[in-house]
């Protein structure tokens, strides 16, 4: 799944964010010296070993937080069966819709913080509160079910966002040609998270019981947290006066692609994350061999790594010609392969397909509004964006979770039609503010 700050600031250095995008820079030109600079006057070291040392951080971060995140399919189906059986489906799913809205949410707010101070204080914070959360959902007591929202879905959903958004922006100091490269290794971290920690559970809850698997997860997100706060490190900058700039930026709504975009946002996001929550509650229900239904939720996010390739081809490309094509094909295989699926092989080709395009939208919104945002309103308007966002998570899976109702006879097909057309329908908001840059195919945005 995802990552993706919306934080920046007028004097501050243009920052990647989850979503994960890549932001708009200016063309670097080489120096005798290894060192790129913008005609801003910001200098680049464009790698070294500090720079990354910094890149393998905030890897680590995103497998720590993102990996998690990724993996709640895992946590959802224990959730229903076991620990919360008196829950309905909705319920369950606004705890980990819950850690979404607050990894968005926060994330205009943490950013400006970050511009002011840096990482040093947000990192180690962060990485406490998630350990923590992690430490306090092992020993929540079923069908305790607002334990379970303190634990997993309000703490670990605000950690996440203070470890998550520096881990990002702060390549931004530190790469600028070389930044695609940079966010597409980083972003791997989440992916790559998402497969260890749904096979870990799987694995462990059987030996050891639920409580000191999640404590072996929290120890696990200790150790690479803790490398994290000693690699990752900014470089100095101007620091602007971030709070009379604001959070958001409503002038951007005077401009048509950018409420369109706003649009397309909330619509996407209501939308797509449901097949992960679902996908392996779908396949337990199809009775689908263990080892499919156990582990397909990690298929899908390892075939995620390699959303790195879309990232470069948008550089080439321009990014909404990469997400627009990524979108509708993702809405088609849901109404085409996932909603007719009932076997092992269409199942396994759906999650596979969907983890590669699924992700394209999320990974590269804040390139496009950095496309159609002056550079020194880039951060507040990209942060009224992910507040769109942020409500969408916070209702979409609980909506698709109230086609789930009835245990005994779910209503999967509604549920995957509703997520197919809602995907489609954002990329078709996506599609009219491309004509509205220009009818060229050719044209680079």
């Amino acid at each position: 799944m995802a990552t993706l700050n919306p934080s920046s600031t007028v004097n501050s250095l243009p920052s990647p964010t989850l979503g994960l995008g890549l932001t708009r820079s200016v063309q670097p030109s080489r120096e005798k010296a290894e060192s790129v600079h913008t005609l801003s006057g910001h200098s680049y070291p464009e790698g070294g070993l500090e720079a990354w040392l910094v890149v393998f951080g905030s890897f680590l971060s995103l497998f720590a937080t993102w990996g998690i995140i990724n993996s709640y399919g895992v946590f959802h189906d224990y959730y229903s069966n076991v620990l919360l059986a008196q829950s309905s489906s909705s319920t369950i799913a606004l705890i980990g819709a819950l850690q979404l809205f607050l990894l968005y949410g926060c994330g205009p707010v943490v950013g400006r913080v970050f511009d002011l101070y840096g990482s040093k204080l947000l990192v180690p914070l962060g990485s406490i509160v998630t350990v923590v959360s992690l430490l306090l959902l092992s020993f929540c007591q079923p069908n305790e079910t607002y334990q379970f929202f303190l634990a997993d879905g309000l703490l670990f959903g605000v950690g996440s966002a203070i470890v998550f958004v520096p881990s990002i922006d702060v390549l931004g100091h530190w790469f600028n040609r070389q930044r695609p490269l940079a966010i597409g290794i980083v972003a791997s971290g989440s992916s790559l998270g998402g497969v260890v920690y749904p096979i870990l559970l799987e694995r462990l809850i059987p030996k050891v019981g639920f409580p000191w698997a999640v404590r072996i997860m929290a120890f696990i997100n200790l150790g690479c947290l803790a490398l994290s706060c000693v690699t990752i490190k900014d470089r100095p900058t101007k620091r602007g006066r971030i709070w009379q700039e604001g959070i958001v930026d409503l002038t951007g709504f005077r401009d048509v692609k950018y409420c369109l975009a706003c649009v397309a946002t909330f619509i996407l996001f209501y939308a797509q994350f449901i097949p992960y929550f679902y996908i392996q509650a779908y396949a337990s229900y199809r009775q689908l061999p263990p080892m499919v239904s156990q582990y397909i939720l990690a298929m899908m996010n390892a075939a995620g790594i390699i959303r790195i390739l879309p990232s470069i081809l948008a550089v080439h490309y321009g990014t909404l010609n990469v997400i627009i094509p990524s979108t509708l094909i993702s809405g088609i295989l849901v109404l085409g392969l996932w909603l007719p699926s009932k076997g092992v092989v269409p199942l396994v080709i759906f999650a596979l397909s969907y983890g590669i395009l699924s992700g394209v939208f999320i990974a590269l919104l804040s390139a496009y509004i950095g496309s159609i945002s002056p550079p020194e309103r880039f951060g507040a308007r990209l942060g009224c964006v992910w507040f769109f966002a942020a409500i969408a998570c916070l209702v979409g899976t609980p909506t698709g979770g109230a086609f789930l109702q009835d245990r005994q006879n779910p209503n999967y097909g509604s549920l995957i039609l509703f997520t197919g057309l809602m995907i489609i329908g954002g990329a078709i908001v996506l599609i009219i503010a491309r004509v509205l840059h220009s009818r060229s195919w050719t044209y680079k945005i």
